[in-house]
């Protein structure tokens, strides 16, 4: 029998890549909004970078969200055993 298989994120030289890769990609994403032409509803959709910072916002305010809805809804570890 082998050993436990080994993924391709154990290494932490293709964790960095990917990090790096997707750092990349997002600043790519942010530099073609420099170019993009708009037709928003509201003006401050046209800003430079809105959608960039609304999405890092969303996401942190679903994370708070989310540690708040666990101390909510989490159950005891027995829970099925009574």
């Amino acid at each position: 029998m082998s050993g436990p298989n080994e993924y391709w994120l154990d290494s932490s030289e293709n964790v960095t890549k990917l990090f790096r890769g997707l750092c990349i990609l997002g600043l790519a994403l942010l530099a073609i909004d420099l170019v993009l032409h708009k037709h928003e509803a509201f003006a401050f959709a046209a800003w430079f970078g809105f959608y960039c910072l609304f999405g890092f916002f969303a996401c942190v305010v679903l994370v708070l969200v989310a540690k708040q809805l666990r101390r909510i809804l989490m159950r005891d570890e027995d829970y099925y055993e009574r």
